[in-house]
């Protein structure tokens, strides 16, 4: 006897049409049926139907009326994630065919946190490009809160830098490659930039700039100001563009947080001074988040084992120092 999980794969197999789920994920944006079959060109009763057909095959209910509109049910939300992750694996086949078809060997689109740009990532693209001389790479760079649901629709393959603490892990793999501390850093031409055995109180009289809100970082470091009597910055600049943040701090006399491996370049440099003072918050895992491996094209396969690569020298480096 059919279990009813084979009863709606193979209704699914059989019967699920991709109009239908883009129907599902419209309905979703516009919070109204009528709206969403105007906006695929079909008349209101037919979509109500394809709804309707929808709910019968997976036996569930998809939609809840409200007044403000129809408002997808937990198994509308699910369906509708998963229909997203669908159409991003076609976009994505359509893409890889179109390189491959103009000598490309594949692609891949990562996403890319502060503590992963300026050291982790660029090594992995070179050796990938030794590997793959004529792969397609896109790099996105963002925030976890940006990325992440980039990642789990389909439309990144993975995401390189600190690990999410709490959020995200049940539908991603997370693969740790190293702990990052971080360091608060200011321009060469700042009072404290040759100053030893720095205290916060030393530190309270300049402005900051800080990571965004939405960012682990940010919250630790608003804890720890807020252990410190309530500190309050007499300037906050929120910024995750490490160029605009590398400029701020060799014109003004800002200190910022970074993760060490980011700053480390333009430190051994000369272009930047670590503060003599040691961060008592914001360590954490730097690696990567994926799908799964049954997720990733040969060049993101490829691309993996160039970051598992890149960690592990950059961990050999760490310790010969």
């Amino acid at each position: 006897m059919a279990t009813r999980h084979t009863r709606i794969v193979e209704r699914a197999l059989t019967r699920l049409k991709l109009r239908q789920l883009r129907l599902l994920i419209a309905v979703a944006q516009h919070g109204s049926i009528q709206n969403a079959a105007r906006d695929l060109s079909i008349s209101q009763p037919a979509a109500t139907k394809m709804i309707q057909d929808l709910e019968l095959d997976f036996e569930v209910k998809l939609f809840e009326r409200t007044n403000r509109g129809v408002v997808p049910t937990v198994f509308g939300e699910s369906l509708i994630r998963h229909g997203k992750l669908i159409f991003a694996q076609v976009s994505n086949a359509a893409q890889e065919l179109d390189d491959l078809n103009e000598g490309n060997s594949g692609r891949v689109v990562v996403g890319t946190l502060l503590a992963a740009s300026p050291t982790l990532l660029p090594i992995a693209v070179e050796e990938l490009l030794k590997a793959r001389p004529n792969v397609a790479i896109k790099i996105v760079e963002g925030t976890n809160e940006v990325l992440m649901p980039g990642l789990l629709s389909g439309e990144i393959d993975m995401v390189v830098g600190r690990l999410p603490s709490h959020r995200y892990r049940e539908n991603i793999t997370q693969e740790k490659f190293f702990d990052e501390r971080v360091l608060a850093v200011t321009g060469m031409q700042h009072p404290l930039a040759a100053m030893t055995n720095v205290s916060f109180d030393q530190l309270k009289p300049f402005g900051w700039i800080l990571p965004p809100v939405e960012t682990t970082l940010r919250r630790q470091t608003d804890q720890f100001f807020i252990r410190q009597d309530q500190y309050v910055p007499p300037t906050a600049i929120e910024s995750v563009s490490y160029l605009a943040n590398r400029s701020l701090l060799r014109t003004h006399n800002f200190i910022g947080i970074m993760p060490a491996h980011v700053a480390a370049l333009d430190i051994q440099t000369g272009v930047l001074a670590s503060v003599d003072w040691v961060a008592p918050f914001g360590a954490g895992p730097v690696g990567v988040s994926y799908r799964g491996k049954q997720s990733l094209s040969p060049a993101g396969s490829a691309f993996l084992s160039a970051l598992r690569s890149a960690a592990a020298e950059i961990t050999a480096s760490q310790r010969a120092i």
